[in-house]
């Protein structure tokens, strides 16, 4: 206790340069907390969009993920509900299990024949009440922007489609969609829409949409103004139209998407795909309790599937796999945390640094006297060890306080930032306390960095030499 209150002493008989180097301390903590906690709302973020929508986990056929896209029917899942069966129902399994539901993946044209526009869209076919509970996943409490799929309890033949599909097919004021039109600057599209007008009949519609499209109507039929048709090559190569209605359009956040997405019911999807054929899907997604749950559950699958499904070469698929731009988006956020993390590191040891070796400068007849007076080369090093241990504890606990100070500020600043390649705004946060292995790793990175600073100054003082010491003047 009498080395701690001396070196508390001794702190404070210089409190200008205590404070400064207390004030870099404060400084340099808060800022790697702030970052690393907006890093962490990033990534938690990220983390519950891509789970909400593609699951935890995904079995698939081997190969359909890299080469499968545009041929589905070439890696479907046969007998796909036997092998959900067998998984929610493994006693290994069921307890970690949230969602397991299957999912079609095709893609096609879409038309809608008032207009005369088509588009090239990327379908999926679901079963709606699975995905909305999918979408409920929120491990984090982050702030989730997912809306509920509004293909739950209509009609077989509705569909949910992009924004930007919604735009391409003439159907913003239809589908009453906010923030969208209709109106082109374009002059081909101008002159386009000017001669349908004048001649109605004229506009271009492909022959095989709308020979096909023919079918799927009476010929006295009404049609509503959002029906549309999808134009597939099924798994024979035959070309299959389905009539559909559009009920709604929704904003997917990334532009891409927006502009090809199209959702449909599961059963709808497998007959424009499978025709009479038996159904299939292309995957089976699989969403867990909680992320931590991930390497048991995926090890447990594929000794399942290898076990009981080895005839058809499925593997199962981690959503940072399915989504690479989670792993790319942690890499560089990783990379700019430690930079940052790194040089204010730099700035804190070199500043205490400097605080050590001046009080050791400035105390040298003192620290002769100590050693004339019986004190040990370890008793000189420990209280300076001390000293710096204090300038530490004190520098981390004002920086959590600063740093609970300016975190509450920011996240009810209301500020927002629109990622790239996204459409609408996210709010700027940042989550520090529930992050524990930041908050955990800078508090030691911070003590650790206070330690390493005054070693040298401290070994430098033990080791002065006794006579020397105390003729210095």
């Amino acid at each position: 206790m009498n080395l701690w209150m001396l070196a508390l002493r001794n702190l404070l008989r210089n409190r200008r340069r205590s404070l400064a180097t207390l004030l870099a301390m404060v400084v340099g903590l808060t800022a790697i907390l702030l970052f690393g906690g907006y890093r962490s709302n990033i990534l938690y973020g990220m983390e519950t969009g891509f789970v909400q929508f593609s699951g935890h986990l995904q079995v698939q056929r081997r190969g359909y993920f890299v080469d499968g896209g545009d041929n589905p029917s070439a890696y479907g899942i046969a007998g796909y509900q036997r092998i959900m069966d067998a998984i929610a129902s493994d006693p290994e399994l069921a307890p970690l299990l949230r969602v397991v539901t299957p999912t079609l993946q095709l893609g096609g044209i879409a038309g809608h024949m008032e207009s005369g526009h088509t588009r090239s869209v990327l379908a999926q076919g679901l079963v709606a009440p699975e995905i909305n509970r999918l979408m409920q996943w929120n491990d984090y409490g982050m702030v989730s922007y997912a809306q509920p799929l509004a293909l739950e309890g209509t009609a077989p033949h509705a569909a949910v489609i992009g924004t930007g599909v919604a735009r391409k097919l003439q159907l913003c004021a239809a589908l009453q969609v906010p923030h969208c039109t209709n109106a082109s600057t374009n002059a081909y599209t101008s002159a386009r829409t000017s001669a349908a007008v004048q001649a109605p009949e004229a506009i271009a519609v492909p022959d095989d949409v709308a020979a096909l499209s023919a079918l799927e109507r009476s010929p006295d039929a009404e049609r509503p103004p959002t029906r549309i048709e999808m134009l597939v090559a099924t798994a024979k190569g035959a070309p299959n139209v389905a009539s559909l209605q559009a009920i709604k359009a929704v904003n997917l956040g990334i532009k891409a998407i927006d502009d090809m997405y199209r959702a449909m019911h599961l059963p709808q999807a497998q007959r424009l795909l499978y025709g009479t054929q038996a159904p299939e899907v292309t995957a089976i997604v699989v969403q867990l309790q909680h992320t931590a749950q991930l390497p048991a559950a995926r090890a447990r699958l594929q000794a399942l599937l290898a076990q009981d499904f080895a005839a058809q070469d499925l593997e199962v698929l981690d959503f940072r796999t399915l989504n690479p731009m989670f792993g790319q988006t942690d890499e560089f956020m990783a990379s700019m945390f430690g930079f940052i993390a790194l040089l204010i590191a730099v700035i804190v040891l070199f500043t205490i640094a400097n605080t050590m070796g001046t009080a050791v400068v400035e105390r040298t007849v003192e620290i002769g006297t100590l050693r004339a007076m019986g004190q040990r080369c370890s008793g000189i090093r420990r209280l300076f060890l001390c000293e710096a241990l204090l300038l530490g504890a004190a520098g981390t606990l004002l920086g959590l306080l600063a740093t609970a100070v300016v975190a509450w500020a920011i996240n009810h600043s209301g500020w927002t930032w629109t990622p790239p390649g996204y459409s609408y705004a996210y709010l700027v946060l940042v989550r520090v306390w529930q992050d524990l292995p930041l908050l955990a790793g800078s508090i030691v990175g911070m003590l650790a960095v206070t330690l390493a600073s005054a070693w040298w100054p401290a070994r430098r003082a033990a080791r002065m030499d006794i006579v020397d010491a105390l003729r210095h003047a």
